[in-house]
């Protein structure tokens, strides 16, 4: 076992029973379970920096959120998280109007301007949050044009497609009014979903502060939320714009999994403009 990470479980009053395993879906980090006398844990290793963030966004999204299950950051050292481990169990319909209402909960502590105090990763996409008290003005700085222009220098974006994503990223204040800036797990595609027996719990943030419709378009986006998610976190309010926001807030990702992955994804991105663009 690495000696850092060896200090680290030490230092945490942790002893390890077995070796790391890997666990699947380490796509960004290499994921690990290990067994130790005081129970299993989860062990990331990764970009120290990226760790770094990880950590604060589970703390935070841990103090801000009672009705959600977060894993508790037990250690950290350079290049190595240990989390909790959480069991999971099959979800269902009362498990997901409960992930519903957990994070209409999340979404309703606000803070003082759209972004986060320091810059974090979506991916291993750097991911730009100097605040802006604006939210059209910090989605379509800090998100789309960014994005948007380094799609379009590894040639992943032609100058057609650059272009309306950039006349659809200026045309923001014609239409979506500017809200409150709502504490996001941001980074909420269903594989950082889980149920379990203690209830629904989120995994792997990349926290900043935007409009909550991000979180819920990035789940429609990578997943089929049920209608009891939908009445539960709505409670009956859904905005009447919600078709165009969705298409908007799945912009980004989108774009950034062309950054990541490459050109597999153009037409998806093709489509989620051609979906804005009937408004314009």
């Amino acid at each position: 076992m690495d000696a850092t990470l060896s200090q680290l479980l030490e230092s945490i009053g942790l002893t390890p029973t077995g070796n790391l395993q890997s666990l699947g879906g380490g796509d960004i980090a290499a994921v690990y379970r290990l067994e130790t006398c005081q129970g299993q844990v989860v062990i990331k290793h990764d970009d120290a920096a990226r760790l770094r963030g990880e950590a604060e966004g589970l703390r935070t999204l841990r103090s801000a959120c009672e009705q959600l299950v977060v894993p508790e950051v037990l250690g950290l050292s350079e290049g190595w998280l240990v989390i909790e481990s959480l069991d999971a169990v099959p979800g269902g319909a009362k498990s997901e109007a409960a992930l519903g209402e957990g994070l209409r909960g999340l979404h309703s502590v606000i803070g003082d301007a759209h972004g986060w105090h320091q810059n974090n990763a979506c991916g291993r996409t750097p991911q730009p949050n100097a605040p802006l008290n604006d939210g059209r003005a910090f989605q379509r700085e800090r998100r789309l044009l960014p994005l948007c222009e380094a799609c379009y220098q590894r040639g992943l974006l032609d100058g057609e497609l650059r272009g309306r994503i950039e006349r659809l990223a200026q045309d923001l204040e014609r239409w979506l009014p500017d809200a409150p800036p709502s504490l996001l797990h941001g980074d909420l595609w269903s594989g950082n979903v889980l149920f379990t027996t203690k209830g629904p719990a989120i995994i792997d943030p990349a926290v900043y502060r935007h409009y909550p419709e991000v979180d819920v378009a990035m789940l429609t986006l990578f997943g089929s939320p049920g209608k009891a998610f939908f009445d539960a976190y709505w409670n009956s309010y859904a905005p009447a714009d919600w078709p165009r926001r969705e298409a908007l807030f799945q912009l980004y990702p989108l774009l950034n999994h062309l950054l990541l992955f490459g050109g597999g994804y153009r037409s998806a991105v093709e489509r989620s403009v051609a979906r804005l663009d009937p408004f314009t």
